[in-house]
């Protein structure tokens, strides 16, 4: 992940989880949300100012919803905001986005604990 970038980025929108170094991440997944979100907006796919809207009411939706807003949450809501941009954009179809995130959940359920994830395939059938 671009340092600088990466630094850019936690200036323009100040909820995201940091310490001294930069940002922090609790799981392998939410750093790699995050890089997308990078080379997304690198690629002129959104401002920051709108990466910030859009992820302010998926935070608000999602706490209508029941979120707790406890912090642990927060990179859902990344991804929520990422899926939702690249469906207004036309990038990617929310059915798409969906046959995929369905095709991931079917072999991280068939992969042994600590293997390596690999899509397959039968993973969208």
């Amino acid at each position: 992940m671009d340092a600088a970038a990466a630094r850019e980025a936690t200036k323009a929108i100040p909820s995201v989880p940091r310490d001294d170094d930069g940002p922090v991440f609790r799981a392998p997944w939410e750093a790699q949300a995050f890089a997308m979100a990078l080379a997304l907006h690198e690629r002129g796919l959104f401002t920051w100012n709108e990466w910030a809207a859009t992820l302010a009411q998926e935070i608000k939706r999602a706490q209508a919803e029941g979120d707790p807003d406890t912090g642990e949450t927060y990179y859902l809501h990344w991804l929520a905001t990422l899926e939702r941009l690249i469906a207004e954009k036309g990038v990617a179809s929310s059915d798409t986005l969906h046959r995929y995130r369905d095709a991931w959940d079917h072999a991280a359920d068939r992969t042994p604990h600590g293997a390596p994830i690999e899509l397959r395939p039968d993973d969208f059938g």
